[in-house]
């Protein structure tokens, strides 16, 4: 009689125990991220279409526009519009950035392995970050 081979074992993760110490790997991250990031820009489709809006329609527009991020608009501080439109820059350079990789991987299929995904997302990542923080310097008028 042949000897049952033992079952694999599944477990419920708790997610206050084990989702702290779960470390992600880089691939993980950028597709979740890849996510975020084109969620973040559909809710903030408003505020994209009113900073078109304001900043083409005319002078006296592009005027109000300016100060809106300098003074800010009604209860809001110029300092949070500056912040929203950071973490649009942010969500535009890394959903564009991946999106770029996933259609690479998508015409290479032989040069993508675990080495390649792993490598391009660090890049991904740091590319975005980087573009990121360069041009959030420019927004706060640091050059």
């Amino acid at each position: 009689m042949p000897v049952a081979q033992k079952r694999p074992e599944f477990r419920n993760i708790n997610a206050l125990r084990d989702l702290p110490s779960y470390r992600l790997p880089a691939p993980g991250w950028v597709s979740i991220l890849h996510r975020v990031s084109g969620v973040l820009m559909f809710v903030l489709m408003p505020f994209i279409i009113w900073m078109f809006d304001t900043s083409v329609s005319s002078e006296l527009s592009f005027a109000r526009f300016r100060a809106a991020f300098n003074v800010g608009v009604g209860i809001v501080p110029g300092w949070f519009i500056k912040l929203v439109a950071l973490a649009l820059i942010w969500s535009f350079l890394h959903h564009f950035i991946a999106g770029l990789r996933h259609l690479w991987m998508d015409v290479s299929h032989t040069a993508t392995n675990k080495q390649f995904g792993g490598t391009s997302a660090k890049v991904t990542l740091t590319l975005a970050l980087v573009l990121t923080v360069v041009l959030g310097a420019k927004l706060f008028g640091l050059y």
